[in-house]
């Protein structure tokens, strides 16, 4: 015959055993935290590389940082190396006696100024491919000195362009089977007229002002760069800045014109900018503005 304490025990146990398996089970208890989350890994950015023809030699490749640069390498018989950038990436000109080291090197100790102007580059690209391109047809509006013209085609027995500043129409006269390629020469053509006649106005200006003398002046038609001096006393100015209003237009001749005085970017050169052009930072910042919401007006 069973003990009556140890049925007791045994349904003490069993009633224990029953409601534990009613209870949810425990939820385990989570790993711990790091104190410190490591910062995501930063965007891949595709950097530009010109293109090759079949036979072409192939890019050359280095890396900088996290950005894996290709480039194309010409040799010549220039003395140093030179670096030109456009919308296809980075070209470089070295002479033969140049090791490959060296360029490499020469490409680290610029890679700041490089990589900037590729993504300069590429940004730039991508705004021209979302902003439509100007219409070339009658009525079309022409960014010039800060404000708009009204571009006006007439049938005419030869092609020229003609300005009414009351107006603010251009007519260009559209001779039988002028292509459109054709137009558009035409009034890149009166742009670069405009700009030789008023960069030239603003450089007398501003050169009486700082007391300085330029040797020559030319028009250029850089990618990213709007104005230019050497120490001969060579100023170039990039024709395209005949789009934006004076006051930019003058910022840019009054920062090439102080290049006369101090050839670089220092302290004593901006204080020579300020002298003749006080907000030279909200036209600095007025020219990357505009230049990022002007329209496409040639391919």
């Amino acid at each position: 015959m069973t003990s009556p304490k140890i049925n007791g025990l045994q349904l003490e146990l069993f009633a224990q055993d029953f409601f534990a398996a009613l209870e949810p089970a425990a939820k385990p208890s989570p790993p711990p935290q790091p104190l410190f989350k490591a910062p995501p890994a930063p965007p891949r950015v595709t950097l530009p590389a010109p293109p090759r023809a079949p036979d072409a030699p192939p890019l050359r490749r280095i890396q900088l940082g996290p950005h894996a640069l290709d480039f194309e390498l010409r040799r010549s018989t220039r003395r140093s190396i030179g670096f030109m950038i456009d919308d296809d990436g980075l070209r470089v000109t070295a002479p033969k006696r140049i090791t490959l080291a060296e360029i490499d090197s020469a490409i680290r100790a610029k890679q700041r100024w490089i990589l900037t102007k590729l993504h300069e580059r590429r940004e730039r690209r991508a705004l021209r491919q979302e902003k439509p391109p100007v219409q070339w047809v009658d009525g079309a509006q022409l960014p010039f000195m800060g404000a708009q013209v009204t571009l006006r085609l007439q049938q005419a027995a030869r092609s020229r362009c003609e300005f009414d500043p009351e107006l603010r129409e251009l007519t260009v006269g559209v001779v039988a089977g002028l292509s459109e390629w054709q137009l558009q020469e035409r009034v890149r053509i009166w742009f670069q007229d405009e700009a030789k006649r008023v960069f030239a106005q603003r450089l007398d200006v501003y050169a009486e002002k700082l007391d300085v003398a330029y040797r020559s002046f030319a028009l250029s038609s850089a990618g990213t760069r709007w104005g230019s001096c050497t120490v001969e006393g060579n100023i170039r100015l990039n024709w395209r800045l005949i789009h934006f209003s004076l006051p930019l237009i003058d910022y840019v001749v009054a920062h090439e014109l102080a290049h006369l005085r101090e050839m670089n970017h220092s302290a004593r050169f901006w204080a020579t900018v300020e002298s003749v052009y006080p907000d030279y930072d909200g036209a600095k910042t007025a020219l990357r503005k505009r230049s990022q919401e002007l329209p496409v007006l040639f391919a």
